[in-house]
């Protein structure tokens, strides 16, 4: 069974938040800011971008500038000032492309990075309009992402960010991995970890054994985080039955937990999809933000 290394590091650099100017973009922000600055990392504050029809015309020859480009950098700028005052260093960029392509290229080019987003989420509607970017996003990076839902509270600049962090785990390689990230963020927030194993229902064979079963998991579970993390994050280790997402969800609520760390594996691209769509439920249904970690 995957553990988490007795010494799990995470050298972080640079914070790439990448905004659309929504309120979820900017409660994104806050986050990305202060996670910036408790890592003393750079926040790259991006916003990506198409060129219409009319811009296009305007810039065919590249010896002019369109306004929509004026307009995409000044706002940029002004978000980037505002939450200038939390960070390290800050610095904006405007990406002209695909946000699924060139803000993971971002991050690929400043690494180690988090990449941080809001998303609005909601029914299949409006996550199938807008919610899409933030999961194809969440879909392509080899980085860590911490997408904020339309479910978290704003943050503000006297809240603590983290004071209680869930990871949820399948004992999985990729949970194992998502682990170190759930430790390092306790010990540099100063938070607590509780850590979740949900038994879904079809996987009880005997349930009449389900004590038994539980045992052996809390047993797992307490063995999965060193003795050495042990003693600034105070682990609380739990086994619940039922469907992942309701029960993520109720721990969520119940524990007042200001942060979920989820693994993503990835084995195909249509699994892929499957995966982070499971996971995209959740972050659209979450009251606090979730990070994902791709194997």
């Amino acid at each position: 069974m995957p553990k988490i290394s007795d010494r799990p590091e995470m050298n972080l650099k640079t914070v790439v938040y990448a905004t659309d100017f929504s309120l979820c973009s900017q409660n994104a922000g806050l986050y990305a800011a202060r996670i910036a600055s408790y890592f003393s990392a750079t926040l790259l504050v991006t916003h990506a971008f198409t060129l219409s029809q009319a811009a296009l015309e305007v810039e065919i020859n590249k010896s002019r500038v369109s306004q929509q480009r004026k307009d995409l950098e000044t706002l940029l700028s002004r978000n980037a000032l505002l939450l200038g005052a939390e960070s390290i260093g800050i610095i904006s960029t405007l990406l002209e492309g695909e946000p699924q392509d060139v803000i993971p290229a971002l991050a690929d080019s400043n690494t180690p990075a988090i990449i941080v987003l809001g998303t609005h989420g909601g029914g299949r509607l409006e996550r199938g309009i807008i919610g899409s970017i933030a999961e194809k996003i969440l879909r392509s990076s080899q980085w860590p992402t911490l997408t904020v839902g339309p479910q978290v509270t704003p943050v503000s600049s006297q809240t603590f960010p983290f004071a209680r962090i869930l990871f949820a785990t399948d004992f999985t390689v990729a949970a194992a991995k998502a682990a170190i990230y759930a430790v390092t963020f306790a010990e540099v927030f100063g938070a607590k970890i509780d850590v979740l194993n949900v038994i879904q229902d079809d996987g009880i064979e005997h349930p009449d054994r389900l004590s038994d079963l539980q045992n052996r998991y809390f047993s797992a579970l307490d063995g999965l985080v060193p003795q050495q993390a042990k003693e600034f994050c105070d682990p609380r280790t739990y086994v619940a039955v039922g469907r992942a997402h309701d029960q993520i969800l109720e721990h969520i609520r119940e524990r007042s937990i200001d942060l979920l760390v989820l693994g993503i594996r990835k084995t195909s691209h249509l699994s892929m999809e499957m995966r982070t769509s499971g996971a995209f439920r959740i972050i659209a249904d979450a009251a606090c933000p979730v990070l994902t970690i791709r194997s």
